[in-house]
């Protein structure tokens, strides 16, 4: 578990809602009066984690919202392009994952926080307007998920690893402090509640992680790698498999015959799959999973309706922790 400051309030006492692609939030009063403050997220997950942080000081928008779309491939609206440049503050993944978000602002703009360039050990810079203030939660320790992984290694859906999430947490209160100072402690104590349920879901990852160190899983596509990590499993997918789902290309047959005997054979102990990813290649490979008695459990890149990031992660950790006991 990491090292934080005392906690400023016990829970986060804030209902997540996020608009879905294309529909503008319901602006809430502040609670100082204040027009809220307007933030921009790439996807739903991010928009959650801002919402939390910011409660009823800010207006929260998704750009990619709902499990039928893929941020990967998104194709930026005019519409989303001028929300974007419009917003004071945006939030989003970074690493490759949602590289239209850059492109969509250009140079200079409004502040923003890259998710990916806050991982654990990783210098904790943030893409965007540089702020000399400390974020709002400070970590003592970088995520195993990390350790020892080359540039070229490192996987963009960072998310999936908690450190991260906190830290992000973190740097949109020292971003939104700056933008409404007003309610600067406010979005401290906010974030520091987060991060609190955050060190919930991790110490749920170490119990799946003393019980079952050293499990085979296999996977259709490495969006859970930093969470599978985290969780002491050990990831068998053939990596030119999951590349070439990921890209969206016919995997080799070789790496195809791999997993399928993996599978067939009950050599992993999890199947996770991501129902955003359905290609003729992963249906059958679904199917012989379930043939063969293997528990899916299903991870995905957007939130389902009515869940927020807690929720939706603390659904995810329990169903793997569930199928790691059949």
């Amino acid at each position: 578990m990491r090292f934080r400051p005392v906690r400023l309030v016990a829970a986060v006492g804030v209902a997540v809602t996020v608009a879905a692609c294309g529909q503008a939030e319901p602006a809430l009063p502040a609670g100082n009066g204040e027009s809220p403050v307007t933030v921009v997220a790439s996807t739903d997950v991010w928009a959650s984690v801002a919402s939390a942080v910011g409660g009823s000081d800010v207006n929260v928008k998704a750009i990619v919202a709902g499990t039928a779309g893929d941020p990967h491939s998104y194709q930026v609206s005019a519409k989303d392009a001028a929300e974007l440049r419009g917003a004071q503050l945006v939030v989003f993944n970074g690493g490759g994952y949602d590289d239209w978000v850059e492109q969509a602002l250009g140079e200079g703009g409004p502040r923003r926080v890259k998710a990916f360039d806050l991982r654990p050990g990783h210098g904790g810079e943030h893409g965007g307007t540089p702020t000399s203030e400390p974020t709002a939660t400070t970590h003592g320790f970088a995520s195993p998920a990390h350790q020892g992984l080359a540039p070229e290694e490192e996987n963009e859906h960072v998310w999936y690893d908690l450190p991260t999430v906190a830290m992000v947490a973190g740097e949109i209160a020292s971003q939104l402090g700056q933008l409404r100072p007003s309610a600067k402690s406010t979005f401290v104590a906010n974030a520091d509640a987060f991060d609190g349920k955050l060190d919930d879901l991790e110490g749920k990852v170490g119990e799946i992680a003393a019980a079952h160190a050293g499990k085979t899983v296999a996977a259709d596509e490495p969006i859970a790698h930093y969470l599978l990590e985290a969780a002491k499993l050990t990831d068998v997918t053939p990596p030119e498999f999951m590349e070439a789902i990921e890209e969206e290309t016919d995997p080799p047959a070789d790496a195809v015959a791999e997993i399928q005997q993996l599978v067939g054979e009950r050599r992993v102990a999890v199947l996770v799959h991501n129902p955003q990813t359905e290609t003729p290649v992963v249906t059958d490979l679904i199917a012989k999973a379930r043939a063969a008695g293997i528990p899916i459990v299903e991870m995905t890149e957007t939130l389902p309706t009515g869940q927020d990031y807690l929720t939706w992660m603390g659904n995810q950790i329990k169903a793997l922790s569930a199928a790691l006991t059949q």
